[in-house]
This record gives C-alpha cells, structure tokens and sequence, in this order.
C-alpha cells in the first residue's frame, strides 16, 4: 500500500512539474466599468487613447487618462467617469 502511495505521489509532482505556472501572463489592456490599464508596449501600435474611449463608452462614461510608467512592463492607467452633468449627448465610441 505504501508503494502505491508512492508512486501516485510521485505522478503528481511529476505532472504539476511539467505544467506551466503562468504567473507571469498579464493582458496587454483589462479593464472594467470604473477604469483600467493598458500595457506601455502598445503605444507605438495602436492607438492607446481610442483603445480607452472606445471601453469607456461601452458603460456609457468617458475617460480621464490617470497615469503612465513610461518604461518596459509599464502601464497608462484610466478611469471611466460618469458623463459631466448639462452634457446632452451620450459618448461616442471610438473607430480604430
């Protein structure tokens, strides 16, 4: 009976030592209603700021651009605030 234990053990450490953590995997834009980030490394790519309105949009807010970590793994952050008040209309999404 030990040796069975055993070797099931030894299976399992084999097989969670052969998968991947995937700690490190981070999305290059996660957001949600009240804001979020988008990766540094899309500045030249795409643009960031279209990336932000178009998202905001979708919860009928607009965006106020936060912050910037203007260097490798760095992030620009942004909020999705409620339409100012005596705005007639609703925010337009953006075409990229």
């Amino acid at each position: 009976m030990r040796t069975i234990g055993a070797a099931g053990l030894a299976v399992v450490c084999a097989m969670l030592a052969a998968t991947a953590a995937r700690a490190d995997t981070v999305p290059a834009f996660k957001g949600n209603d009240t804001g979020g980030i988008i990766s540094y490394n899309l500045v030249g790519q795409t643009d960031i700021r279209a990336m932000a309105i178009d998202h905001c949009a979708r919860y009928g807010k607009v965006v106020k651009l936060l912050g910037v970590q203007a260097n490798y793994g760095g992030y620009i952050s942004f909020s999705c605030r409620w339409v100012p008040y005596g705005a007639n209309e609703r925010p337009l999404r953006a075409a990229y």
